[in-house]
């Protein structure tokens, strides 16, 4: 094997490794169609799980390498209010009173087997339009700052 060839495989070791290492995130969406606000056709409701799936990816590869995040979303009540429009899409407006975003959700942190930490919280933003927003002109974006709240005043901490 040539030079150039042992340090291309080196590297992919390398790579695989830390990608294995990386902290991980499964989240479970309990009963979703039982939530107290989600999107009401199946495909909005898929994609607004695969945003909160990723987002608790990126959360979670704030992780030490080795350990997961496990969430259960019990219940989502999401920002401002929906208003239908016509037959195939809403409008969601936001007036900052009376429609908070609302996150009920059971947590684990584990490695090898173990739990490290664990918790039932019923995340809040009464104050959602006001407050610095890192996600202003994304989906959810309320949503995501909320959990970014608690991951680094919870989660992150104690590491």
């Amino acid at each position: 094997m040539n030079k150039l060839n042992h340090y291309l495989a080196l590297a992919a070791v390398l790579l695989a490794a830390s990608a294995s290492a990386c902290a991980t995130a499964t989240v479970t969406f309990v009963n979703p169609e039982k939530m107290t606000d989600v999107p009401r056709f199946q495909s909005d409701r898929v994609s607004m799980e695969e945003q909160f799936r990723e987002h608790f990816n990126k959360l979670a590869a704030e992780l030490p390498a080795g350990q997961a995040l496990k969430v259960d979303i019990l219940d989502i009540d999401l920002a401002g209010e929906v208003f239908p429009r016509v037959a195939v899409q809403d409008v969601r407006v936001y007036k900052g009173i009376g429609d908070r975003p609302a996150i009920h959700l059971r947590y684990s942190i584990e490695q090898d087997g173990r739990v490290l930490r664990s918790g039932d919280r019923k995340l809040t933003d009464s104050n959602y339009m006001m407050s610095y927003n890192n996600y202003r002109n994304e989906i959810y974006g309320y949503e995501k700052q909320m959990l970014d709240d608690w991951f680094r005043k919870e989660i992150v901490p104690a590491h």
